[in-house]
């Protein structure tokens, strides 16, 4: 799934992701950033992430930016 970060608290790694086909909000794992590169993520940050089976965002990475079709991207 794909999705921007719209709140992430960096001392808590509490988080809140929505979902880019949805509209949905998900909270994030607690372990969502593990095994990836980002060590915090920032509100606005586009990213691409899987859920739980709890239904929080989890395993999160990113994307390319032309599949994502990021707003503002003219490296093409």
């Amino acid at each position: 799934m794909q999705g921007v970060v719209k709140a992430y608290d960096p001392v808590t790694g509490d988080g809140v992701v929505m979902c880019d086909t949805d509209l949905a909000d998900y909270d994030l794992a607690h372990d969502a950033l593990e095994g990836s590169l980002f060590r915090m993520v920032r509100q606005g940050q586009r990213v691409v992430f899987d859920l739980d089976d709890a239904g929080r965002a989890t395993h999160l990475r990113l994307g390319s930016e032309i599949d994502m079709g990021t707003p503002g991207s003219h490296d093409h």
